[in-house]
């Protein structure tokens, strides 16, 4: 499911890296848990005015890889926060995409990955990062000899935020995009539009956000915004996977095309309210037809995400031409026959745009015929439930991902991430080869309650107790007291590079009083 090639196992050897004063286990602070990392006390100094990146001669990228020149650029500013002198010499800098050298002072260090992509998730930045937070002594730098082996356990590490409930500002979605990269998620799942508003702005059909948005002209989503945030998105390393669901959640597309919707009749006459998208006319499809090509040339990735999600049957019921559409095509009075005939004919669509289609589970649930390359993503249930469901989509061999567990809209007093944490995405009743089918999971931040104001602290950190489940062995993360210390250390580290993440629990972190 990766754009730009896999995310094939990747081994990052970092020597003589992350600084070091106290005698402390190199581990704590990095997150999510490489799969594996020894270190010694043996250090050496580590000047900001001599730290280049050089080319490796053997790297298949030189200079003029995006991705990681960009990276480079950034790295700077993180691996040392408290120095400015050499920001304006980034220049002279050598920017490099796959690294067999990395010259700081003293030393060397060596990255080496099979793609662009995993020397970019080599986040040398967070183990240079680790203890430099915690010591600075006459602005030097130290440095500790390590050796890292790091790949992913799952291909797909997604986070969903939803701005059509809330709008969210292209601004904060940058933030989270970094963040994200941080904690080594993969994929933004941009639930873009649904009922409340349509900010997306359509240039093949504008008035769906002319009439549809909260406000025609600030809270929309421009082409040029939804092309600055793929842009983003992809120096981090990051796909971005649009959701246009329907049949249902199309409450704000109707303002904007009549005659996209379902009348909903009281009786024999029309109520004047209307349901979910009307599955029973021709020009329902050769609207969706030509909205999707749009979107599909809008949005580069290879997936799109259909929804198919919580349709609400009575209005169908309630319409007599929706009722005879039904004995003519056979379907009797069982309207999940309805939704399937609409949902197979939008996967059509989207199929025959070269797209991949991702559907929430009421899509198999309703025993609908979908290509065998289609993703189905699990939102329902307690554990007992969603294993369930896991067992049965595998079983008929379709991948799935996982949301349920996820849902951190959902807030409680205490240290909720917890429960987060100890979430298990194989285990359910099946062969090895249905475990595999699980390619990932996706937390979903749903906008209800959540806006600009309280996104980040919302998001942060407790989303990355489900990073490191998607990211790290589970073997080895297993004890979430353990945990604890290492994600305590994180969230400081998210708040020293801008990122505003609520504490864990009772504490402070150390910047606070540098310079005191």
């Amino acid at each position: 499911m990766v754009r730009s090639g896999r995310y094939t196992r990747l081994n990052v050897y970092l020597l003589i890296l992350s600084v070091l004063q106290l005698n402390l286990h190199t581990v704590e602070g990095v997150w999510p848990l490489p799969q594996a990392f020894t270190s010694s006390t043996e250090r050496y100094p580590l000047n900001p005015q001599a730290f280049y990146f050089g080319y490796g001669r053997q790297s298949a990228a030189q200079q003029g890889c995006s991705v990681l020149d960009s990276a480079f650029r950034r790295y700077f500013s993180l691996i040392f926060p408290d120095y400015t002198d050499g920001v304006d010499a980034l220049s002279n800098l050598l920017p490099v995409c796959v690294l067999d050298n990395l010259s700081v002072s003293a030393g060397q260090a060596s990255l080496k990955a099979e793609t662009v992509w995993g020397a970019l998730r080599g986040d040398y930045n967070q183990y240079i990062l680790k203890d430099m937070y915690k010591q600075r002594v006459n602005k030097s730098y130290f440095i500790n000899k390590t050796e890292i082996e790091d790949f992913p356990r799952f291909q797909f590490r997604g986070i969903l935020l939803d701005t059509s409930r809330h709008y969210l500002p292209v601004q904060a979605i940058l933030k989270t995009l970094d963040a994200m990269a941080y904690s080594k998620f993969n994929v933004f799942h941009w639930h873009i539009v649904d009922d409340p508003s349509f900010p997306y702005q359509s240039s093949s059909f504008p008035d769906l956000s002319s009439k549809g948005a909260f406000h025609p002209m600030t809270h929309i989503y421009t082409q040029s915004d939804v092309r600055r945030v793929i842009s983003h998105a992809r120096l981090w390393g990051i796909r971005v996977l649009p959701e246009f669901d329907s049949p249902g959640h199309t409450t704000s597309w109707g303002k904007g095309q009549p005659g996209l919707l379902t009348p909903c009749y009281n009786g024999g006459t029309p109520s004047g309210t209307f349901g979910p998208v009307n599955p029973a006319l021709p020009s329902t499809y050769q609207f969706m037809a030509r909205l999707f090509k749009e979107v599909s040339s809008v949005f580069p990735d290879s997936y799109i995400h259909l929804g198919g999600d919580e349709v609400d049957f009575s209005c169908w019921k309630s319409n007599p031409d929706v009722r005879a559409f039904m004995q003519k095509m056979g379907f009797g009075s069982d309207f999940t026959k309805l939704e399937a005939f609409y949902m197979e004919n939008i996967v059509n669509i989207t199929s025959a745009l070269n797209k991949t289609s991702i559907v929430w589970q009421d899509v198999f649930d309703y025993h609908e015929r979908i290509p065998k390359d289609t993703v189905l993503h699990i939102w329902k249930g307690i554990p007992a439930k969603y294993q369930e469901e896991l067992s049965r989509i595998t079983k008929a061999g379709m991948r799935v991902l996982l949301a349920a567990p996820w849902y951190i809209n959902h807030i409680s007093y205490g240290q909720d991430w917890r429960n987060y944490y100890t979430v298990q995405p194989q285990n359910f009743s099946g062969t090895e080869e249905q475990k595999k089918l699980v390619i990932g999971g996706e937390v979903c931040m749903w906008g209800e309650y959540v806006d600009a104001t309280n996104l980040s602290p919302r998001l942060w950190p407790r989303a990355s107790a489900a990073a490191e489940r998607l990211w790290s062995d589970e073997k080895q993360t297993s004890n979430v007291d353990k945990a604890f210390p290492r994600l305590q250390d994180f969230r400081c580290k998210l708040l020293r590079r801008g990122i505003q993440a609520e504490p864990l629990y009772v504490g402070h972190c150390k910047h606070e009083y540098q310079g005191v």
